[in-house]
């Protein structure tokens, strides 16, 4: 028996084919197999100007953002040295001098 690929939206295990298509009984999602392949590919992180971004880059913030939490606010063209790219709503992972460690979104972000 082939294994078939798990949910893409629930992650649900017990995905089944029917007529070409791949359906999950626990959420109902239908997907075909062309969408599946396509799906595991690598994301492609792109900042503001649409700059590919990858491991390790440095970055300028382009807009003054205000942190939750502690009050304090990261200045427009700060740069961010050795941004690490993470799947999930924020898309880096950094440090930022004065602030520590945290989490940025690529549309706020351009490349030195």
């Amino acid at each position: 028996m082939s294994a078939l690929p798990a949910c893409p939206k629930c992650q649900s295990e017990f995905t089944y084919e029917d007529g070409g298509n791949y359906i999950c009984p626990d959420c109902a999602h239908e997907w075909s197999p062309q969408a599946a392949d396509a799906a595991e590919e690598a994301k492609v992180y792109r900042d503001s100007a649409g700059n590919v971004l990858q491991d390790g880059d440095t970055v300028t913030v382009i807009k003054d953002l205000k942190l939750k939490g502690s009050g304090g606010t990261i200045k427009m063209g700060t740069k961010v040295k050795g941004i690490r790219l993470v799947d999930s709503d924020h898309d880096i992972d950094c440090k930022i001098d004065g602030f520590g460690p945290m989490s940025l979104k690529s549309e706020f972000v351009r490349k030195v």
